[in-house]
C-alpha cells in the first residue's frame, strides 16, 4: 500500500505514544482535524503546520514535508530571496543527484563553514 501523508502522520504519532487529542491540543487544532488528515479525508496541512505538528511530537519534519510536497515558508523565503540560492538549486536539480550525493553535498557545505 502506498505511503500517504495521513498514514505516515498516524504511524509517527502512534510511535511517539501521543493521542490525537493531545497532539491537536499541542498544535492548536481540533482533534477531528488530525483524524481527518490521518484518514486521508483532508489533504496535508500547510508546511508551517506540518512543522508545528512535528515539533509537538519532537520529530524532524522532513519525511512529512516530502510526502506533502511542501516547503516551510522560512526555507522558501530564503531560497526565493537569493538568486544565487535559486541557481544552486537549479544546478543540483539538473544534475539529478542521488540521495548519497545530496548527503555528501551537505557534508561539503558544513565543511565550508567550519
Amino acid at each position: 500500500m502506498e505511503q500517504t501523508f495521513g498514514r505516515a502522520l498516524r504511524e509517527l504519532r502512534r510511535s511517539k505514544g501521543i493521542s490525537q487529542r493531545n497532539l491537536a491540543a499541542k498544535v492548536g487544532v481540533d482533534f477531528s482535524y488530525i483524524s481527518k488528515i490521518e484518514n486521508d479525508r483532508l489533504p496535508p496541512p500547510a508546511a508551517d503546520t506540518i512543522v508545528k505538528i512535528c515539533s509537538a511530537m519532537e520529530a524532524p519534519p522532513d519525511t512529512l514535508l516530502a510526502l506533502s510536497g511542501k516547503i516551510p515558508s522560512k526555507l522558501r523565503d530564503t531560497i526565493g530571496s537569493s538568486p544565487a540560492a535559486m541557481q544552486f538549486i537549479r544546478s543540483a536539480q539538473s544534475m539529478g543527484l542521488t540521495e548519497d550525493e545530496w548527503k555528501e553535498l551537505t557534508k561539503q557545505l558544513k565543511r565550508l563553514r567550519s
